[in-house]
């Protein structure tokens, strides 16, 4: 109804709708025209009604825009806000300023895939594929950043002084990552590490978040933890924490970009071309990655 109140105050005619407005008028309790054999005028009510007919409509516009495909913001899950993806993302949107970007976090591989086939979102960082998984029917992946692993340790820890280590030197220690849960993508990236390397990752939790790992690192000689080179972190002065990088070989982490092959957005080929044509490919020798790993 507000749709013709809206046009018939533009155009100051009288249409089909005008029954409808009746409706309205008759729910309001005034009316918002006065009617004439030449046509219809809004009177002082309908005067009065009008901008906020207006700004109402204008709000269902946006409303349906945000959640249209095709014209929504274009929207990409990535696991962490303060993890390397969504610098990704941000790079993206610093190329590309005029496109609307909403970045949403959804935690595990399985749901963040089923959005994409289901529309919900338009793109997910992940890695693929976990062993005994396989992509569903229209949907695709490519590599678009492989992120270098380092050793994160406390200032007693018996590699803190260490300009970089490799891999095997960590055969019999004790990884912790609380926050690896069974089943996700991340814990099965970490568990064939160990496995290929003779560590022990130790999800023992609870995982109270990033703050509070880091505090126990930091008073540890024993305890250390895996963490990505790009992941921004910040702590106290007083902790003293070292990054470690890995190296003979440099474990990555492999994110794809995946996607849904028949998707619309506009604005999602040039999310892919932006992320693919700033990936260099992946070495031949030198890292390492999990044998599920897709290489596009």
């Amino acid at each position: 109804m507000l749709h013709e109140l809206v046009g018939a105050g533009e155009e100051e005619d009288l249409d089909a709708g005008v029954k409808r407005i009746a409706v309205l008028e008759k729910d309001l309790g005034v009316q918002l025209f006065s009617r004439t054999a030449r046509g219809a005028r809004l009177t002082i009510d309908g005067q009065a009604f009008l901008p906020y007919a207006r700004a109402l409509l204008q709000a269902e516009e946006r409303a349906a825009a945000s959640v249209r495909p095709g014209r929504r913001a274009l929207r990409v899950d990535v696991i962490g806000r303060r993890l390397s993806l969504a610098g990704l993302l941000r790079d993206f949107h610093r190329a590309y300023p005029e496109t609307d970007l909403d970045v949403v976090t959804l935690f595990d591989s399985d749901t963040a895939i089923a959005a994409v086939r289901s529309g919900t979102i338009d793109a997910t960082f992940r890695a693929v594929t976990m062993p005994g998984r396989q992509l569903p029917g229209g949907i695709e992946a490519t590599p678009v950043f492989d992120e270098p692993l380092h050793l994160f340790t406390g200032p007693a820890h018996e590699f803190a002084a260490a300009r970089a280590i490799a891999p095997a030197q960590l055969a019999g220690r004790r990884i912790w990552m609380p926050g690896n849960m069974p089943g996700t993508e991340w814990a099965a990236y970490y568990d064939e590490l160990a496995a290929a390397f003779g560590l022990t990752i130790d999800s023992v939790g609870p995982n109270f978040g990033i703050e509070p790992l880091l505090d126990t690192i930091a008073n540890s000689s024993t305890l250390a933890t895996f963490v990505s080179e790009q992941t921004p972190l910040v702590w106290p002065a007083g902790h003293d924490l070292r990054r470690i990088p890995l190296h003979d070989p440099t474990p990555v982490y492999p994110h794809s970009l995946i996607w849904r092959t028949d998707n619309p957005h506009p604005a999602l080929i040039a999310l892919r071309d932006h992320l693919t044509s700033a990936y260099p490919g992946r070495p031949h020798s030198g890292i390492w990655t999990p044998n599920w790993s897709a290489t596009g």
